[in-house]
């Protein structure tokens, strides 16, 4: 187990320094300067030129990623250009909202995936299974964001029972903050447990075809009993994999949806800063919205190696 994370580890570590290699080239060649963003188009060439130097612009490529991939292994973010505060600080304010939210949503999709997958197996040719299937083609086939219009629209607007947008903060207490946050993860965690349930249905349909279920039952054992007592560990290593993948769409869903309840999160962040050239903040939230990612996975591969113990070989 301790060579297989080892191994594991290395792989991840040269991902995530191709990662890096990729951010910044590519946002490094996107058109645009960020001095004359910030001081506008009628500055004088003298000024660009001083505003370059103080944020780091001055450089050569080479020598500005260098500096920015020292300062993130050493916990420095670096200063933002617009906000002129250190974005570990800007990341650190934001995260209190998009960690909890990443949560939630998983949270739902797992309660939600899981057994709805379990009971449509169970129920093989069912109205039921017909029914449960049929919904998560539909939950995977509608975009998030359009689903989290029309949840504003019903939920906020028509019934009044969650706000539109916003977020109070955390001061305010925790239950005017979950309320806030109940229908973004409610957007982001239903087509992720529309996967899950369908990944799920079809692993548990094949674990049922196996000898050891065909056994189990020959001593007795009803079909639900079979499948929760023999069935569904085994099942749940072919969705373990898609768990992992989940959350990095969710980290991307989350973009899009904090910018529709205007949500202060890290997602709404990259887009500010995308939108006001400041490059030192995409490039490290990028980052370590990347770290995030292969943390997860990394997460999920020992669960996958601690269930299937062939892999550890």
């Amino acid at each position: 187990m301790l060579r297989f994370a080892l191994l594991r580890l290395s792989s991840l570590v040269a991902g995530i320094f191709a990662a890096s290699v990729i951010v910044f080239a590519v946002i490094e060649v996107i058109p645009g300067d960020p001095a004359r963003v910030m001081l506008g188009l009628n500055a004088s060439p003298e000024t660009l030129a001083a505003l370059r130097a103080e944020l780091g612009l001055g450089g050569g490529p080479l020598a500005r990623y260098l500096d920015w991939a020292g300062g993130l292994i050493r916990g420095d973010l670096g200063i933002s250009y617009t906000y002129r505060v250190p974005v570990a600080d800007l990341v650190a304010q934001r995260a209190g909202v998009s960690v909890p939210l990443a949560i939630l949503a998983l949270g739902l999709a797992v309660a939600i995936g899981l057994p709805a997958g379990l009971i449509a197996a169970a129920r093989r040719g069912t109205a039921g299974d017909l029914a449960i299937m049929g919904a998560t083609q539909i939950g995977i086939a509608l975009p998030n964001f359009w689903f989290a219009m029309l949840l504003v629209s019903v939920f906020a607007v028509g019934a009044g029972w969650f706000p539109s947008g916003g977020f109070p903060g955390w001061d305010q207490g925790i239950a005017p903050n979950l309320r806030a946050l109940v229908l973004p993860a409610v957007a982001l965690a239903l087509p992720q447990a529309a996967i899950l349930a369908r990944v799920l249905r079809a692993a548990l349909l094949e674990t049922l075809g196996q000898d050891y279920i065909r056994a189990a039952r020959a001593k007795g054992l009803s079909r639900a009993q079979a499948i929760l007592r023999h069935g569904l560990r085994n099942a749940m290593i072919p969705v373990l994999n898609p768990s992992g993948v989940q959350f990095s769409f969710l980290i991307a869903g989350a973009i899009i949806i904090e910018n529709v309840f205007y949500l202060p999160g890290l997602g709404r962040l990259v887009f500010q800063a995308i939108t006001q050239r400041d490059l030192i903040v995409v490039e490290s939230v990028v980052m370590l919205l990347i770290l995030a990612v292969v943390a997860v996975n990394f997460a999920v591969d020992l669960a996958y190696a601690a269930i299937d113990p062939r892999l550890r070989r």
